[in-house]
């Protein structure tokens, strides 16, 4: 009776220190589909790609077929994931940190597992890239779109005013992840429905739009929407169509949190992909490039008036220049009106993503931390909502300071994109050699799912890091200074991550090249709570 009463006080003890095990499927797949949030990439991104040129000639025409290869690029990455997290479902919060670890210990030569440490430490010190600057980029995003909704109203902000927006968005959705993910996840569910509802809205209203005006000079039909022109336009427009797809890994980083990890984790990684990338942007990219028409007009630098995708690519928002032609030609003078009202959801989208970026990094970097190879503070938990409090909070000050410089012009905010998307394309192609790793003597593994998706994702993921890479370099001027700019972030950061797992190293007297079993102990193996 006294060894029950002893247990039970014991799983009282770790519910309430320890992450608590409060998602279903449904919050998973939530969670995931907030990072992809629909219809608020295709506001910030569609410019970009209206504008992206492969020397003298536009891409624009692949904007669809480039978004298919990102897809193709993503699921096999989140298949790789879906795999590694049933064979390895008390991966916890580490998600590709534990994965590196996990594979390599499993091999029976010393050869293999001697470099565990070093492959676990490497590929959580390269999530960082991804992961603690994506939120400040969701941050100058949405300071930058909200500037936007001012302007609709004649109200011109400074610059201390913009950085001052960007601070107070990084601080509102930190206070949202530091009340716990259940909250996040109410607020994400909310956040979803509403953006595809308005998705659907403006995907059905722009293919009404042209059916109704057949005779404006249209850019695209819809053969040459579907079907690829030219492979290098496609492979140009898939790097920056993946901004729109990353975030199905975070459901791993949720593991300590999942109520049934093994069962759900592999099913939301994969629903969130098919239900905001196949259903979602497939449908809403093909409705706004079917749009695209003389009719969208802007003006150059110089003065010279553009029409079609260059007008696009010159326009601060084009997709709110299509609502505002659909409401004004077609819904009676509303084109104000439904402006606001997309602005306002892509706000709220903005919203979820932010919180799914700071849910999802704070934990990678709790799971660090707990294995001692970050400082404490980074995994002590509050005692009341049982997040990583002093892990949130940091990581606003510095979402707010990436916001507050990617807010103030084009190019600070394309050199942060660069360098976090460096950081992605490196940590999927190392999860796809990961699971590699894991299956090639595993018994059972499959040939097709364990064997070649890997090597075909990390082949795909190297194609799209050299794609941006080499895009920006033969664009010239501005695009190659910050490409250089970003590329020293990323060594900067690699360089950083040398000395500190140095000098940490002799501080807490782990192992560099684990020999064997008995140097093998608690603190080199990232526990699920």
């Amino acid at each position: 009776m006294q060894a029950k009463q002893e247990t039970a006080k014991a799983s009282s003890t770790q519910s309430t220190t320890g992450i608590k095990r409060t998602l279903n499927l449904t919050s998973l797949t939530v969670n995931a589909m907030a990072l992809i949030a629909p219809g608020a990439f295709l506001w910030t991104t569609f410019q970009l790609q209206a504008a992206q040129m492969n020397g003298a000639a536009s891409t624009a025409g692949e904007m669809w077929t480039g978004l298919v290869a990102a897809l193709v690029l993503a699921f096999l990455t989140a298949i790789s994931y879906a795999e590694l997290s049933d064979i390895y479902p008390k991966a916890g919060s580490g998600s590709s940190y534990y994965f590196a670890e996990a594979a390599l210990l499993e091999k029976g030569k010393s050869t293999h597992r001697q470099y565990s440490r070093i492959a676990k430490f490497g590929i959580g010190w390269i999530s960082h890239l991804y992961y603690w600057i994506y939120p400040g980029i969701m941050v100058a995003f949405s300071a930058t779109l909200i500037v936007y909704i001012f302007g609709l109203f004649g109200v011109a902000l400074n610059v201390p005013e913009e950085i001052l927006v960007a601070v107070i968005f990084s601080i509102v959705n930190g206070y949202i992840a530091f009340r716990g993910v259940t909250g996040s996840t109410i607020t994400s569910v909310v956040i979803n429905a509403i953006q595809l509802v308005s998705l659907m809205l403006f995907s059905v209203l722009a293919i009404i739009y042209r059916v109704a005006h057949p005779g404006l000079a249209y850019a695209a039909s819809v053969p040459s929407i579907l079907l690829p022109h030219n492979f290098s336009n496609v492979i140009f427009q898939s790097t920056i169509a993946i901004l729109l797809l990353v975030g199905f890994e975070s459901v791993t980083a949720f593991g300590s949190e999942a109520i049934n990890p093994k069962k759900d984790i592999r099913k939301a990684i994969l629903l969130s992909l098919i239900i905001q990338g196949v259903f979602a942007y497939l449908f809403e990219y093909f409705a706004a490039n079917y749009f695209v028409s003389t009719q969208l007009a802007s003006t150059a630098a110089n003065g010279t008036a553009l029409t079609g995708y260059a007008a696009a690519g010159a326009s601060g928002a084009p997709i709110g220049d299509m609502i505002r032609l659909i409401g004004d030609k077609m819904l009676g003078g509303t084109g104000l009106a439904l402006v606001l009202v997309m602005a306002f959801t892509v706000v709220l989208a903005l919203i979820g993503t932010t919180l799914a970026c700071l849910n999802t990094g704070v934990r990678i970097t709790y799971a660090m931390s707990k294995d001692k190879e970050l400082p404490s503070i980074f995994g002590l938990l509050h005692g009341r909502f049982a997040t990583p409090q002093w892990g949130i909070w940091i990581l606003v000050a510095v979402s707010a300071a990436f916001g507050a410089y990617g807010v103030l012009n084009v190019d600070n905010l394309t050199q942060i994109t660069l360098a976090s998307n460096t950081g992605t394309f490196l940590v999927y192609g190392m999860t796809n050699l990961i699971c590699l790793v894991a299956f090639w003597s595993r018994p059972g593994a499959n040939l097709f799912k364990h064997k070649l998706i890997p090597l075909l994702g990390f082949l795909a993921n190297l194609m799209m890091l050299v794609g941006i890479v080499t895009l920006s370099f033969k664009a010239g001027g501005n695009t190659s200074r910050d490409t250089i700019l970003a590329l020293g972030m990323v060594l900067v950061w690699l360089a950083i991550g040398i000395v500190w797992f140095v000098l940490n190293t002799r501080k807490e007297g782990h192992a560099i090249l684990v020999k064997n079993k008995a140097q093998l102990t608690e603190k080199d193996l990232n526990s699920p709570d």
